[in-house]
C-alpha cells in the first residue's frame, strides 16, 4: 500500500511507443520508491489506507484518466515537441501496402 499510493495517477505517455522514454527511468525510480516502502514497512510503519482500498483508488483513477494518458502515446510526454520530434525519427508513417492488397 505504501509503495502503490507513492504510484497512484501517473501518467503512461511513451515517446514514440517505446518504453525507453520516460517507462525506463520511471521504472528505477519506482524500484527506489519499493525500497524505501519496505524499509518503512520494516520499521513497523504501516499505511494509514489498507492496501485493498488503495488497489481500489487505483483502479478508480485509472477509470477516470482520459485516454489519451493511457499507453498510447497521445497524451503527456509523448505529445511534446520534443516527443513528437522523437517519434517521427523512430516511427515509419509511410507503410507500403503488399501486391495482394493492392488487388482487393
Amino acid at each position: 500500500a505504501i509503495t502503490v499510493q507513492c504510484m497512484l495517477g501517473l501518467v503512461c505517455d511513451p515517446v514514440a511507443g517505446l518504453v525507453e522514454i520516460p517507462c525506463v527511468v520511471r521504472n528505477a525510480s519506482a524500484a527506489a520508491i519499493a525500497n524505501s516502502s519496505a524499509q518503512i514497512a520494516l520499521a513497523s510503519v504501516s499505511s494509514v489506507i489498507p492496501v485493498d482500498e488503495v488497489i481500489e483508488a487505483m483502479g478508480e483513477i485509472g477509470s477516470s484518466m482520459e485516454t489519451r494518458y493511457k499507453e498510447t502515446a497521445l497524451g503527456g510526454l509523448a505529445a511534446t515537441k520534443t516527443g513528437q520530434a522523437i517519434a517521427r525519427k523512430v516511427l515509419i508513417h509511410t507503410i507500403e501496402m503488399l501486391p495482394d492488397e493492392e488487388a482487393r
